[in-house]
C-alpha cells in the first residue's frame, strides 16, 4: 500500500512538472497567435478602428467585389497550382535518380543545394542579370537572330518567377525525399525484388505509400513557401508590378500601407480559412492513402 501510494504521489508530481513547464508555451501560443487572431477577426467585423461599428459581414462582401484582391487571388492560386506540385515532383524525381549508384552523385547534390546557401537578395540580382532587358537571356536569343523580351512586364513573367521559386526550393525538398527513401525497410524491397517486382512498381505500389508522410510534408511547405514569393517579386518589381505578378502579399502590403485596417483583417481571415481547408483536405488524403503502411 505505502508502494502504490508512492507511486501515486510520484505520478501526480510529474504530472505536475510538465504542466507547469508548458504553461510558457501556452502562454506564448495565446500572447503571439491566439489574441492576435482573435483582434484580426474583430477588425473584420467593424466599419473602422474609430468608430468600431459592428457591420457583420460587410468587410467580406466588400472584398469579394475588390478588383485587385480578386487579380491577386487568381495570380497567386495560379501560381501555386503550377509552382507546388512541380517543387514536390520534381525533386522527388531527382532523390529517387540520385538513390541510386550514378557517376558524379555528389557532384549533383551540391549543384541542387547551393541555392539553400545563397539569401534571397543574391537570387534577385542573378534573375535580374538573366532576365533583364538587356540581360543574359536576351543577348542570347539576339545573338541567333531572336528578339529582346520584356520578361518580367510580359506574359512570360510568371514563368520565370516559378522558376526562381523551384532553382530556390527544389534542393531541400529533395534531401527530404532522399532521407525518407533511406528510411523504408530495406527487407520489404528484397522481398518485391525476389517476387520479381519492377523498379516502376516498387515505386508506386511500396515506395510512394512509405514516402506519403514526407510527400505531404514537402507539399505543404512548398505551399507556404509559395506564399512567401512576395519577398522576389518586390525586390524584382517593387510593390506595384504588372497586373500577372501582382500577388496577395502586395494586396495585403498595399492594404496595410493605406492604413485600411478592416480590409486588411477580412482578407487576413478569409486567407486564413482557404489555407485551413487546404491544409485539412492534404491530412485527409495523405491519412486515406498512408492508412494500410501505418497498419
Amino acid at each position: 500500500m505505502k508502494k502504490n501510494s508512492k507511486n501515486q504521489c510520484g505520478r501526480r508530481g510529474e504530472k505536475f512538472f510538465s504542466n507547469v513547464c508548458i504553461v510558457p508555451s501556452l502562454a506564448g501560443v495565446l500572447m503571439f497567435f491566439l489574441i492576435p487572431f482573435g483582434i484580426v477577426v474583430y477588425y473584420s467585423l467593424i466599419s473602422n478602428p474609430v468608430t468600431k461599428e459592428f457591420v457583420q459581414l460587410e468587410n467580406y462582401k466588400a472584398l469579394m467585389k475588390n478588383t485587385a484582391f480578386i487579380t491577386a487571388s487568381k495570380n497567386t492560386a495560379f501560381f501555386s497550382v503550377i509552382a507546388v506540385p512541380l517543387a514536390v515532383v520534381i525533386p522527388l524525381g531527382l532523390a529517387v535518380i540520385l538513390e541510386r549508384n550514378i557517376m558524379g552523385k555528389s557532384i549533383f547534390r551540391t549543384f541542387f543545394l547551393s541555392p539553400l546557401m545563397v539569401p534571397t537578395a543574391s537570387v534577385v540580382l542573378v534573375w535580374q542579370v538573366l532576365f533583364h532587358n538587356h540581360g543574359t537571356v536576351n543577348q542570347i536569343i539576339e545573338k541567333f537572330g531572336g528578339n529582346s523580351v520584356s520578361w518580367l512586364e510580359s506574359s512570360h513573367g510568371m514563368f520565370v518567377i516559378i522558376l526562381m521559386f523551384l532553382w530556390k526550393n527544389i534542393g531541400y525538398n529533395m534531401i527530404l525525399f532522399m532521407s525518407a527513401i533511406g528510411g523504408i525497410p530495406k527487407d520489404i524491397i528484397e522481398v518485391a525484388e525476389l517476387e520479381g517486382a519492377s523498379r516502376v512498381y516498387q515505386f508506386f505500389h511500396i515506395k510512394l505509400r512509405y514516402l506519403s508522410p514526407t510527400i505531404l510534408f514537402v507539399l505543404i511547405l512548398s505551399l507556404i513557401n509559395s506564399f512567401k514569393i512576395f519577398r522576389e517579386i518586390y525586390l524584382l518589381i517593387g510593390d506595384h508590378p504588372v497586373d500577372r505578378l501582382y500577388m496577395l502579399q502586395h494586396f495585403m502590403n498595399n492594404t496595410f500601407n493605406d492604413l485600411n485596417y478592416q480590409k486588411l483583417s477580412a482578407a487576413a481571415v478569409f486567407f486564413s480559412l482557404v489555407m485551413i481547408v487546404i491544409i485539412a483536405v492534404l491530412l485527409i488524403s495523405e491519412h486515406i492513402f498512408g492508412k494500410d503502411v501505418e497498419g
